[in-house]
């Protein structure tokens, strides 16, 4: 599926990822491939980004962490989060 972060000073992802791991309001969720269309708004907290191979640029790449060769996260204040056709959109503050 294809995932893209963006933040109101640039967009900070886009990309083929194999899972997605969000802090909803009501507690973390993950979304996978094929996942129903959902739409949620998202709290302060972690997203944990799942995949292959995760290609960052250089001028995002420092708010991202480097968990291991297929995993990353980056921390957010708030957001929201669209799920539709195996594309996720993630706004965040």
């Amino acid at each position: 599926m294809i995932l893209e972060i963006v933040s109101p000073e640039a967009k900070l992802f886009s990309g083929e990822v194999t899972s997605v791991t969000l802090p909803g309001v009501d507690g973390s969720f993950q979304i996978l491939n094929n996942h129903a269309p959902i739409v949620s708004i998202l709290e302060k907290g972690v997203i944990k980004i799942a995949a292959a191979n995760l290609t960052l640029t250089k001028d995002v790449a420092n708010k991202f962490t480097k968990l291991d060769a297929q995993n990353y996260t980056l921390e957010i204040h708030s957001g929201t989060v669209e799920m539709k056709d195996n594309k996720v959109i993630v706004l965040v503050d």
